[in-house]
């Protein structure tokens, strides 16, 4: 058995956290007739409608909404665990729908860019992107390769999802309450510059997520050859 990574613990132990609070307002969506399934969609939903808020360049809504659709992938499988409806088609839509989302929201961040001539911003939106489908492949591959059983894998690395969504909504709202996310060849918006440091900051620790996953993966494989 492998000894945890670096920032392996924080990263479950927000997961965990996170899960539980979501707990009580999941069970009530359930009371309203809701399914799993149905909250996926609905949280999907509702990222789109961010995404093409901070494409319209309205960023504090995009952050506010971003937020609030990535918060629905916390209430879906705590229904569903709590409900006993648990099931691998859920468990495929809920990774889909979350990758999906995620894309969306980054694209909407380029649009959003590009119209206000933030170049930088579109780029490291593209760049925050790739390394965090890279962190959501690594996870697919390894478990498809019988390494990371479980849940294994989505303890691994310092940028799960929720600490991506997290960064990110702050950015958004730091976009749209400090001035905007705008450039010019002269200047850059504060606003900018926040969404900037929040995207690069995404980057970064997506890729040190990657890595450490690889790593992980590695040594797993190595304690199997050596048994």
């Amino acid at each position: 058995m492998t000894a945890p990574l670096p920032g392996t613990a924080p990263s479950h132990g927000f997961r965990t956290r996170a899960r539980h609070l979501g707990e009580p307002v999941a069970l009530f969506f359930g009371r309203l007739g809701l399914t799993p399934n149905a909250l996926t969609l609905l949280g999907f939903l509702i990222t789109v409608a961010g995404a093409a808020l901070a494409a319209a360049g309205l960023w504090l809504a995009a952050g506010i909404v971003v937020f609030l659709g990535g918060a629905f992938d916390m209430f879906d499988g705590a229904l569903a665990r709590a409900t006993g409806r648990a099931s691998k088609v859920g468990a495929f839509l809920d990774s889909v729908f979350d990758r999906w989302g995620e894309s969306v929201v980054y694209i909407g961040i380029v649009v959003g860019c590009l119209n206000t001539g933030f170049n930088l911003g579109a780029g490291l939106a593209a760049v925050a992107m790739s390394e965090a489908f890279l962190v959501s492949y690594t996870r697919a591959r390894a478990e498809g390769l019988g390494f990371g059983a479980g849940r294994g894998m989505a303890a691994v690395g310092l940028a799960p999802r929720e600490v991506r969504l997290v960064i990110l909504s702050l950015g958004l709202l730091a976009g749209g309450l400090l001035g905007g996310v705008e450039a010019t060849p002269t200047a850059t918006s504060d606003g900018a510059r926040a969404l900037s440091v929040a995207l690069g900051l995404i980057a970064i620790l997506a890729t040190i997520t990657v890595i450490q996953r690889i790593i992980h993966v590695m040594k797993q494989a190595a304690t199997s050859d050596g048994k």
